[in-house]
């Protein structure tokens, strides 16, 4: 999962990407309006942690304008403004949801799993689909019930799969989602990842798409397929 975070604070933001990278987000970290803006424009991002008081331009007038271009990511507004009108403002320009500062990063971290979740349309906190399940507050991944251990990276691709599972996901989708801004990846990264997983859930698990990409197999895996 790719978060853009926008926060001013250098040290605020330095902590709160350090914690997300630690739940296996990759980040993208920029500290002005302006920058946001450029940031939502040009990527695709699966939620926004946004500050309202920001140089450049406001954090209001980044989400209004996201929204007006049809931008529909989830934002989680988080800001020291914490009267009610402040909280009103920010959900009527299209915020998601609203947390003040100081906050708890467990809760920011539960939030936006929240928000991602909704965003995706997933009923339950648990994602599932053919014998596997991964539990993304634990980051428990289990097929047909027995644990299966996974890499940061393998676990962020499946993670994204699983969100989306019943869509196409290009090579270039999967990139965004894995690799925030100044991380290496080789260029065939993804089929890596892919390979990996399908030794470990099943050779069925994760259908290939010539020449478009990659989607969730129909088929149960079991363990032990190649």
């Amino acid at each position: 999962m790719r978060v853009l975070l926008v926060e001013d604070d250098a040290l605020l933001g330095d902590g709160i990407r350090a914690g997300l990278k630690l739940a296996d987000y990759a980040v993208d970290w920029v500290r002005d309006g302006e920058a946001a803006r450029l940031a939502l424009a040009d990527h695709a991002y699966d939620a926004c942690v946004l500050d309202l008081g920001l140089p450049k331009k406001d954090g209001l007038a980044v989400l209004k304008e996201a929204r007006a271009r049809g931008n529909a990511l989830p934002v989680l507004i988080l800001t020291a403004r914490d009267t009610h009108a402040d909280k009103i403002g920010g959900l009527d320009a299209g915020a998601d949801d609203y947390l003040t500062k100081p906050f708890d990063l467990g809760e920011l971290q539960a939030r936006l799993r929240a928000l991602i979740r909704r965003a995706a349309g997933a009923p339950t906190p648990v994602l599932e689909h053919a014998g596997v399940t991964l539990e993304p507050a634990s980051k428990r991944v289990t097929l047909n019930g027995q644990p299966v251990t996974l890499s940061a990276r393998e676990y962020a691709l499946l993670h994204d799969l699983l969100t989306h599972k019943n869509q196409l996901r290009t090579r270039a989708q999967l990139e965004e989602s894995l690799y925030a801004w100044g991380e290496e990846k080789e260029s065939n990264t993804v089929e890596v990842y892919v390979h990996h997983l399908r030794k470990k859930l099943g050779a069925d698990f994760i259908r290939t798409v010539r020449g478009f990409g990659y989607q969730l197999g129909e088929r149960v895996a079991r363990g032990g397929d190649d």
